[in-house]
């Protein structure tokens, strides 16, 4: 089967490919992608993914994805962001805001979408040192590795017994509902980050 067309396909072709499938949900926790680990642990509660191997797998994306975007920002500072002017101003924002409170947005960045993917390259071109940088990266990514993998398998906990007494379609409903409402509170978190 080369595309799935339920959530049951979709879940087992994951299952048969679990080195592939970590390596992607490595790459993508490394990008941040919320909704991607939100679903990996969805997939996780039914049985697609391993619960701890998945953490560690969006943990250790999320941190060294962090790590390369704060070299970047140390070594090339905002040299490179003349050509992408969207970029540039949620970088500043970001710097602005580590500015202000690098502790907190080290600890949170992960969580609002558009500050995700652009916070590490802010921080390097911040006046936070490796040290305190990698030690509060490492926690952060935990916190966050742990807590959405978590909320993604509770979900599947909840859609799973639901599921029982009503069809497929609803449950694929639920989770598309989920993932959206979760778009929708990042995309909140976001402005409200940026107007901190």
């Amino acid at each position: 089967m080369l595309i799935p067309t339920d959530l049951a396909s979709f879940l087992e072709l994951i299952g048969q490919h679990g080195d592939a499938a970590y390596s992607l949900i490595f790459a993508y926790a490394a990008s941040h992608s919320l909704l991607f680990t939100l679903f990996a642990g969805y997939a996780a509660h039914a049985g697609a993914f391993s619960f701890w191997p998945l953490v560690f797998v969006c943990w250790t994306g999320s941190f060294l994805g962090d790590v390369v975007r704060f070299w970047i920002g140390m070594r090339f500072g905002t040299r490179w962001l003349g050509s992408f002017p969207r970029l540039q101003r949620a970088v500043e924002t970001a710097a602005r805001l580590a500015g202000r409170h690098a502790i907190w947005m080290i600890l949170t960045h992960r969580y609002p979408h558009g500050i995700r993917g652009v916070a590490g390259f802010a921080y390097g071109m911040s006046d936070i040192g490796w040290r305190v940088f990698l030690f509060l990266n490492f926690f952060a990514a935990g916190l966050w590795a742990v807590a959405i993998v978590s909320a993604g398998y509770a979900f599947g906990q909840v859609s799973a017994k639901l599921m029982d007494d009503v069809s497929s379609a609803l449950g694929i409903g639920m989770l598309v509902a989920f993932l959206g409402l979760s778009w929708v509170l990042s995309k909140k978190l976001e402005r409200v980050a940026e107007r901190g």
